[in-house]
């Protein structure tokens, strides 16, 4: 009987020993769980202050979803929001949800090998934007491109270096120029190598159009077919685009100020690595003329071949134009803002004519592109170097359009504010004449 007793007690101890021991480990897993979410809470918040940039984020993957797939996911709860036709299949396929994982998890793009050796080799990898917003043609996502260069600074023989390094500005390093550019005021001649800005027939100038890489031009226009068609003549390279741009907001009754500078042959010891420098200095001058400008679009086109720039749409070719945005200006998100007022626009209209926003830090290019000086600053490529004058006309048309409508709504905006502001003004002022009155009555 004793012996059983005892039994009993060894058995009821041994799982009261294992009952204690099991709600130890518990609570350390449950101390360690809740530290791990407070420091992971910490570093979010850490990073949000000290990165503006979403490299390597989930707005990554949130950029290669088209708005379909989000649709159909709402769909599946709410039956009558989904569509009749699934867009998810393509995009929200095991090659996209790979490929992303894989590049968010070692910083490698299984479609682009370049990527294995980008970290090791100086410059290679300067090329790498962030995709913000996506087209809505689905696909895998294709950066813009930059053509690269040698780094020699323009000796004044007439050729033109291939292409620009992309590194930040740096006046201090010094290249034997003081990056003033010649004379920004309309000067007349379309087709020469001066400066020179088309006549505005509205006299406020709203809108500037110009150039930091003025001799980017396009193959079917010089009737060439090279990797990095160049030149001078307005009329055949970005110039031209410029001038489709400008002159249809013209008629829209926007005010467009269009500054085509010839770096090349104005500065003296031109360095092709301080373009930027050089065009910041034509908008500094262009603001000295005209106070009320206060939308910078600087045009350049992509490296990329003739299927990677061009979308068609109901049978018509178009050119394909792509945003970028510098992360290296700390309000970079003001200037996306504008971007995608402008994209979504497109992307109603025109499905696929955007190729996207793209964003570039200081490590990956310039990181700035002139865009600190005004929230409405944006980097433009309008086309490839293969498209043609036909498929630039019609896709900057559609561009310009945007912008105008895009101007006018601002301008409703403010002048909604403004009235709004005046109404506040005098309730305040009647409320205080008011009491004022009430006061020496009594």
């Amino acid at each position: 009987m004793n012996g059983f007793k005892t039994w009993n007690i060894g058995l009821l101890k041994r799982k009261i020993i294992q009952i204690l021991a099991t709600g130890k480990t518990l609570i350390v897993l449950a101390l360690m769980s809740m530290l791990f979410f407070i420091m992971l809470g910490v570093g979010g918040l850490a990073e949000k202050s000290l990165n503006t940039s979403p490299v390597s984020s989930m707005k990554g993957l949130a950029s290669t979803l088209s708005s379909g797939f989000f649709a159909e996911m709402l769909g599946m709860e709410v039956p009558h929001l989904k569509p009749e036709k699934s867009e998810s299949s393509d995009v929200f396929s095991g090659k996209h949800m790979t490929n992303f994982v894989f590049q968010l998890l070692t910083n490698i793009n299984p479609s682009d090998p370049k990527s294995l050796v980008s970290r090791e080799v100086p410059g290679l990898g300067n090329n790498s934007p962030i995709l913000l917003r996506a087209s809505s043609r689905g696909g895998t996502p294709t950066a813009p491109e930059d053509y690269r260069t040698d780094n020699r600074i323009w000796d004044g023989s007439g050729k033109t270096p291939d292409t620009d390094k992309d590194k930040v500005d740096d006046p201090s390093q010094g290249n034997g120029s003081s990056g003033k550019p010649g004379n920004s005021k309309d000067s007349g001649d379309k087709d020469g190598d001066s400066s020179a800005t088309q006549p505005s027939k509205n006299k406020v100038k709203a809108v500037m159009v110009y150039h930091s890489h003025p001799h980017e031009s396009y193959n079917p226009l010089l009737g060439t077919k090279t990797d990095n068609p160049s030149s001078a003549n307005r009329s055949k390279n970005v110039g031209v685009v410029g001038d489709f741009i400008a002159e249809e907001l013209e008629k829209k009754g926007v005010g467009a100020h269009h500054v085509f500078e010839d770096y090349m042959k104005e500065v003296s010891g031109y360095n092709y690595n301080y373009s930027y420098k050089y065009s910041r200095a034509t908008l500094k001058d262009a603001l000295a003329d005209y106070q009320t400008l206060n939308y910078f679009i600087d045009i350049h086109r992509d490296s990329q071949s003739y299927k990677k720039t061009t979308t068609t749409i109901e049978g018509v070719s178009y050119a394909q134009i792509y945003f970028i945005i510098g992360h290296g200006n700390p309000d970079w998100r003001k200037n996306e803002a504008f971007a995608s007022k402008i994209h979504e626009r497109m992307e109603k209209a025109y499905p696929g004519l955007s190729r996207g926003i793209w964003g570039k830090t200081s490590a990956q290019g310039n990181g700035e592109y002139n865009q600190s000086l005004s929230p409405n600053s944006l980097l433009i490529e309008v086309g490839g170097i293969d498209n043609s004058e036909e498929e630039l006309q019609r896709s900057s048309k559609i561009l310009a359009d945007i912008i105008a409508d895009v101007y006018f709504e601002d301008q409703k905006a403010k002048k909604a504010s403004t009235v709004q502001a005046g109404k506040n003004t005098v309730k305040n002022t009647d409320k205080g004449k008011k009491q004022t009155t009430d006061l020496n009555h009594s």
